[in-house]
């Protein structure tokens, strides 16, 4: 399954958090030295019972990714074959993601994805759910989305995205890292 981006691109919602995190994650490239915090790790929750209670499932590092057609997948992927020293490696990566990187939100796509371990138990009760919400809640805002959860497939450009992303960070990331898709209904979302 391959989704890109909305098709309800002009949603203000929408155009709300990806504004938010494209600010929030250069400030924590700048700022904080690339560690995440809170506006990029939600709390995830399984629905149950119709729309009635939700499960905890704790909470998960998120990748923001690019559109294709604005990808730097070849610029990460670089900095990562150019040298075999982990720190230079992360180094250049911040540097990198610092820089422009998340300057412009109308460049990346709304589908937000994360790393699982390999046979994770919750990337498998999330992809078995076919759904869950994401709860952001950092710097004076949240983010309660409702989204659509898959597996992607390796062929898939944001399966690539999120590996080119990551490995500057975890050179020794495994191939038979799971990464998850959550793509938000910007309906039945909210923000406060």
């Amino acid at each position: 399954m391959e989704i890109i981006a909305s098709n309800l691109a002009g949603s203000p919602l929408r155009e709300k958090f990806l504004k938010w995190q494209c600010l929030t994650r250069q400030m924590m490239m700048r700022d904080h030295g690339g560690r995440p915090g809170h506006a990029i790790m939600p709390k995830v929750f399984l629905q149950t019972d119709g729309e009635k209670s939700r499960v905890p499932l704790g909470s998960i590092i998120t990748i923001l990714n690019r559109l294709p057609e604005y990808s730097m997948n070849a610029e990460l992927e670089h900095i990562v074959k150019s040298t075999h020293d982990p720190a230079q490696m992360r180094n250049r990566a911040l540097q990198f993601l610092a820089a422009t990187y998340y300057q412009k939100h109308h460049e990346f796509s709304d589908v937000i994805t994360a790393t699982f371990p390999p046979q994770s138990t919750a990337a498998i009760q999330l992809v078995a759910a076919g759904n869950c919400w994401l709860s952001f809640d950092a710097y004076a805002q949240t983010f309660d989305l409702r989204c659509k959860v898959w597996q992607l497939e390796h062929d898939d450009p944001l399966h690539q995205a999120t590996t080119a992303h990551n490995q500057p960070f975890n050179p020794g990331l495994s191939k038979l890292t799971l990464i998850l898709g959550f793509k938000p209904d910007w309906v039945a979302s909210s923000a406060g």
